[in-house]
């Protein structure tokens, strides 16, 4: 969840070190630093130097400028975080990157040999820290992290990769790291397990990166090489060699350079106002983006894997399976539960769908004729990874992943996938991403009906009409915004709602209550309509918004009563209705006109007035839309 950036050079590179935290902001920003070897005129200038806020990285940047607050920082070697607080409150001390230092020793004002910055957590740091202490090391912070910079120091006898490749061999956990040594002032040691990190290799080899993501180094260099799992990289001026998870030299062919173009201009707001809003309204693109190319039903579609082992493809695995498994979290896991209407009810095949988090540690039953679905917009979403390794422990190899980055962890470890193009997301309230997956889901479901002999050519027709369809239909959804910001002035001024759906648009309910309470701090919970007698009722008062997702579908009169249930409490109810449903706005019922039904894709649909009525009462409370608190983007944490 956190951001990290590395760089050795023969330039000073504290502004591309800023430049790529401000990009990778959105993955956390409770706090954030940067730390340089830095060749000074004198001893104070010299050495081991950083700044730290727990403002965000646009006061950083203040701090480290020539005149700033730290006096101006400059460096051929660095690495810079921005931090999604685990161990510790957001403060400076707890900040990194975090130093070494021994006892005795003021960490502020003299701090030891070893500069580090950490994404994930270390599960036995209680015990690596009482060991350090024994040592002689005292803490300044209560994170995991400062027990691994004080660990490497511990190890380190004048050759730093060792020192490092030691350290993580006692580490229990997920890690991705950048670390260097004030004796070593042209190296940079990398290492990652569970967590993403990636090398840039720089122009003519003379300078070379570490980051999250390859969106950090977005016009600095295009060249990247993704490290697996396990893998330590040495980076110096002019070369770099990696290691395996085996501790064996891995040769460029296994870790090939590509080019990958990050677009720096995905973070540019141009005329919106919050990156939420801006993607609210790139749907439309977002989804013909995704379905470009997509002229028939084919499983060949679900075969867009870099490495997957030979002899698997979808057109096999589709016909030898007889079950779906969806393992995914939070908007993923919505995703995940509307699409499990279509794929029993169009490709007749039965599904299950699991939160990531819970399904690795209960007992299950496995069937090696599963398909294990796995859902998730950055691909590296750690419990979501989690669970596929686990689903494959038990001897289910049939895997697929609905991703949004093809360069993920997740795409390489499924054997099938479909990426979505949804672009970069920087808003931690997914939008676009989620709509793309549906999109994926739903291009799944064809074509496991097909596979299965359940698709007629006519039914596939109609299906890939309404596809191509959507972009427009979103865009007229998309014209309702004034009318949700009515209602936004409504629910601003409440404190709990309640969000009712049923069958297919009961995970759409689902989905809104989460973007409400997201982004504006209202408690808000989603029922299927039919509960509402089984309990939540006794919650409705006239206090108590109460939204309805209202399509013409086989359960609509099932769902108008729902709806007189509330009335008949005093409950005050904003529906959103289909033109042809016969729901009249009147006393204490608010109507928005869907402008069509849209049959099975109406999800689509229906979910993009949620997100602007949470977006729109979130900035008429005045929130940080883009970046609520306690939370951040890409979870690659348990």
């Amino acid at each position: 969840m956190c951001g990290i950036v590395g760089a050795v050079s023969t330039r000073n590179i504290v502004p591309v070190l800023v430049q790529g935290l401000e990009r990778l902001e959105y993955r956390g920003y409770d706090s954030c630093g940067v730390a340089v070897y830095a060749h000074g005129a004198d001893a104070a200038h010299s050495g081991l130097r950083r700044a730290r806020s727990t403002a965000r990285v646009a006061e950083l940047a203040a701090q480290v400028a020539p005149g700033g607050e730290s006096g101006g920082l400059e460096g051929m070697l660095g690495i810079a975080h921005t931090r999604w607080a685990t161990h510790g409150a957001p403060s400076v001390s707890n900040a990194h990157p975090h130093f070494s230092h021994g006892s005795g020793v003021d960490a502020h004002q003299r701090p030891g040999r070893i500069a580090l910055v950490h994404n994930g957590i270390i599960e036995n740091h209680d015990e690596l820290r009482v060991a350090l202490k024994a040592k002689g090391y005292s803490f300044v912070s209560q994170t995991d992290t400062e027990v691994i910079a004080h660990l490497v120091d511990s190890l380190y006898n004048g050759d730093l990769f060792e020192a490092v490749q030691a350290a993580v061999g006692q580490l229990h956990g997920a890690y991705a790291i950048a670390v260097f040594c004030k004796d070593e002032p042209h190296r940079l040691i990398g290492a990652r397990q569970g967590s993403p990190l990636i090398l840039g290799v720089g122009k003519d080899g003379q300078e070379h990166f570490l980051a999250s993501d390859a969106m950090a180094l977005a016009g600095v260099t295009d060249q990247i090489v993704y490290l697996d799992e396990g893998d330590m990289v040495d980076l110096q001026l002019g070369k770099y060699w990696l290691l395996d998870k085996a501790r064996k030299p891995v040769a460029p062919a296994q870790r090939p350079v590509k080019t990958v173009v990050a677009h720096s201009g995905a973070a540019e707001l141009g005329p919106y106002r919050h990156y939420m809003q801006k993607e609210i309204f790139e749907q439309p693109r977002a989804i013909a983006d995704t379905l470009e190319g997509v002229e028939g039903i084919v499983p060949e579609l679900f075969d867009l894997q870099m490495n997957h082992a030979p002899g698997a493809n979808a057109h096999q695995v589709f016909g030898e399976i007889d079950n779906v498994l969806i393992l995914a979290c939070g908007t993923s896991y919505y995703s995940g539960c509307t699409a499990k209407y279509w794929l029993e009810s169009i490709a007749q095949v039965p599904t299950q769908v699991e939160v990531a988090s819970e399904y690795r540690y209960r007992d299950s039953v496995p069937n090696p004729k599963t398909l294990v679905v796995t859902i998730t917009q950055s691909g590296e979403t750690a419990d979501t990874l989690a669970a596929l390794r686990h689903a494959q422990s038990l001897g289910m190899k049939h895997t697929l992943t609905i991703c949004n980055v093809a360069t993920s962890a997740m795409v390489r470890e499924c054997s099938l996938a479909y990426v979505t193009r949804a672009g970069v997301e920087i808003g931690v309230a997914s939008t676009k991403a989620f709509t793309t997956q549906l999109a994926g889901l739903f291009l799944l479901t064809l074509a496991l009906a097909q596979a299965k002999g359940r698709l007629s050519a006519q039914d596939e027709q109609e299906h890939i009409k309404a596809m191509r369809h959507l972009p427009a239909a979103l865009q007229a959804v998309l014209a309702l915004e004034p009318q949700l910001i009515a209602w936004a002035e409504d629910f601003a001024k409440k404190e709990n709602a309640l969000f009712l759906g049923r069958g297919l648009h009961y995970p759409i309910a689902l989905e809104g209550a989460l973007k409400l309470k997201e982004i504006t701090y209202i408690h808000a919970e989603a029922y299927a309509a039919g509960e509402l007698k089984h309990g939540p009722l006794a919650l409705v008062t006239s206090e108590m918004p109460v939204v309805a997702v209202a399509p013409n579908d086989a359960l609509l009169e099932k769902l108008k009563s729902n709806l007189h249930e509330v009335r008949a409490r005093g409950g005050v109810l904003y529906v959103l209705a289909d033109s042809d449903t016969r729901i009249e706005s009147g006393d204490g019922m608010h109507v928005i006109r869907m402008p069509e039904h849209y049959g099975a894709l109406s999800p689509l649909l229906h979910v993009v007035p949620l997100q602007l009525l949470a977006y729109h009462t979130a900035c008429a409370r005045g929130t940080d839309v883009d970046k609520p608190r306690n939370l951040a983007k890409s979870v690659t944490v348990e």
